[in-house]
C-alpha cells in the first residue's frame, strides 16, 4: 500500500468491492486465474462497474488525471485545425470520429473551430463506451455549441459499418487497451495471470502463454535483434492491427490521428524497463499498485509507436508522421493561437494561456511523453509534421 495515497470514501470502496466479488467469481469460473488483459478490461469496462463505466469525476483536477483538452483551448484548436484540411477534402459528406470522448472538452473547442473554418463534418460521432461519460458529454455539447452545430453529434456503440471519409480522432486511447503481460524465463514465453492469495486479495501469476501471446514476443525479439534476458516483463497489443481496423472502419480516404503517451519499440524494450510501463493513476498520483481497489482508479500502460505504426499501414494508411506532442504543436500554429487569444485576454487570463502552453509542450510536462502519430489516404497531410518528424526512429 502507498501512503501517500488517499484512502477512497466508502461508497467508492462499497463499489470497488463489488467490482472485486465480480472479478473473484470469474477467477473462479476460470480455473483460478484470468489473464492481467482481462482483469484489467473488468477494472476499467465492466458495465457500470468498471472505472470508465461508472459515474466518478476522471478528467480534470478534481478527477485522477489531466488530458490535454482539459488544460484549454488551445489544444483542441490545434488539433482541429490540423484536421480540417482532411475534411474539406472528402466533400460534403465527411465525417470525424472522436474515439474515447472524455469530458467532451476536445468536441466542443473541436467543432467550434472546424466551424470558423468552413470545415464542418456533416456528422461528428463520439465512440464512447461508458453512459456515464456519453451523458456528461451530451450535456455539456448541448449547453456550449449552436443547435445547428450540436445537432451534427451523434454518440456510437460501435464504429461506423459503412463506408465513409474524413477524420479519426483519439487522444489517450491506446493507452487504456487491455494489454496482455508477458515474461521471459529460462528462454520460455510466460503471460501474466491474476489470481486469488489465501485472503481473497488480488496476486500476479505467470502461466504458460498461449500461441498468440508467445508469437508476439517472438516478433518483438526477432525486430530487435536480440531476446529478452530472463526475467524480463512488460507489455504488448497482438490485437493492436485488429483494433485499429475495427474502429477506422470502413473509412475510404482521409485522415487518422493518435495522440498519446509512449516510445518507439527500441526505447520502449530497453534493458533497464524490465519491469514494463504498467501503472495506475489515482487522484493526480502515479503509481504501481494495480491491483488495488478495482473500479476505482486508471490503469494504463504506454504505446509501442513502432506496432501503432505497423498497424495503420497494415490497414492500408499511409504513415504520414510521427513525432513528439510539443514539436506537432508548435509545428501547426498553437503560438499563432496563443497570441490571438492572448490578444482577447486580461492580464490573468493571458497568465492562464502561457501555462497552458507550457503544460502542453514542455519536456517536463507533456512537451515529449506525448508523441503524435497520423496515417493518411487520399488526402495530403505531410505538412502536418515539416517541423520535427521522427520517423526514423520506428
Amino acid at each position: 500500500m502507498h501512503a501517500d495515497l488517499p484512502l477512497p470514501d466508502p461508497h467508492a470502496l462499497a463499489h470497488s468491492d463489488i467490482l472485486a466479488a465480480h472479478i473473484r467469481a470469474e477467477i473462479g469460473a476460470g480455473g483460478g486465474a484470468i489473464p492481467f488483459h482481462r482483469f484489467m478490461e473488468l477494472c476499467l469496462y465492466a458495465p457500470g462497474l468498471g472505472y470508465y463505466s461508472a459515474g466518478s469525476t476522471k478528467f480534470g483536477g478534481a478527477g485522477d488525471f489531466v488530458t490535454a483538452p482539459e488544460l484549454g483551448r488551445l489544444f483542441a484548436a490545434t488539433v482541429s485545425g490540423v484536421l480540417a484540411g482532411p475534411l474539406r477534402a472528402s466533400g460534403a459528406p465527411a465525417r470525424m470520429l472522436e474515439v474515447g470522448g472524455g469530458s467532451g472538452a476536445f468536441a466542443e473547442v473541436a467543432l467550434e473551430r472546424l466551424a470558423e473554418l468552413d470545415a464542418l463534418p456533416q456528422r461528428y460521432a463520439i465512440l464512447e463506451p461508458s453512459a456515464d461519460l456519453r451523458e456528461r458529454q451530451r450535456e455539456r455539447l448541448a449547453r456550449a455549441l449552436p443547435a445547428t452545430v450540436f445537432g451534427r453529434v451523434e454518440w456510437l456503440d460501435r464504429p461506423f459499418e459503412d463506408e465513409w471519409d474524413g477524420v479519426l480522432f483519439a487522444n489517450e486511447v491506446v493507452d487504456a487497451l487491455p494489454t496482455p503481460r508477458f515474461a521471459v524465463r529460462g528462454g520460455e514465453v510466460f503471460e501474466e495471470y491474476v489470481a486469488l492469495d489465501g485472503n481473497g486479495g488480488f496476486i500476479r501469476v505467470d502461466r504458460p502463454a498461449d500461441a498468440l501471446v508467445a508469437a508476439a514476443v517472438r516478433h518483438l525479439e526477432h525486430a530487435l535483434g536480440a531476446p529478452f534476458a530472463d526475467g524480463y516483463r512488460s507489455e504488448l497489443l497482438p490485437q493492436l492491427p485488429y483494433w485499429l481496423q475495427a474502429v477506422a472502419g470502413g473509412l475510404r480516404s482521409g485522415a487518422m490521428l493518435f495522440l498519446d503517451y509512449g516510445y518507439p519499440r527500441r526505447e520502449y524494450y530497453l534493458p533497464q524497463r524490465g519491469d514494463g510501463t504498467l501503472r495506475a493513476f489515482y487522484r493526480q498520483r502515479m503509481h504501481e499498485d494495480v491491483l488495488r481497489w478495482p473500479g476505482l482508479q486508471d490503469l494504463t500502460a504506454s504505446v509501442d509507436f513502432t506496432a501503432l505504426a505497423e498497424a495503420g499501414v497494415g490497414a492500408g494508411f499511409d504513415l504520414a508522421g510521427y513525432c513528439s506532442q510539443a514539436s506537432f504543436l508548435l509545428g501547426n500554429g498553437i503560438d499563432r493561437l496563443l497570441l490571438d487569444a492572448e490578444s482577447r485576454s486580461d492580464e490573468a487570463g493571458a497568465l492562464r494561456l502561457r501555462q497552458e502552453l507550457k503544460r502542453l509542450t514542455l519536456p517536463e510536462h507533456m512537451g515529449e511523453r506525448f508523441q503524435a502519430m497520423a496515417f493518411a489516404r487520399g488526402v495530403d497531410l505531410d505538412a502536418a509534421f515539416l517541423l520535427g518528424d521522427q520517423s526514423w526512429r520506428l
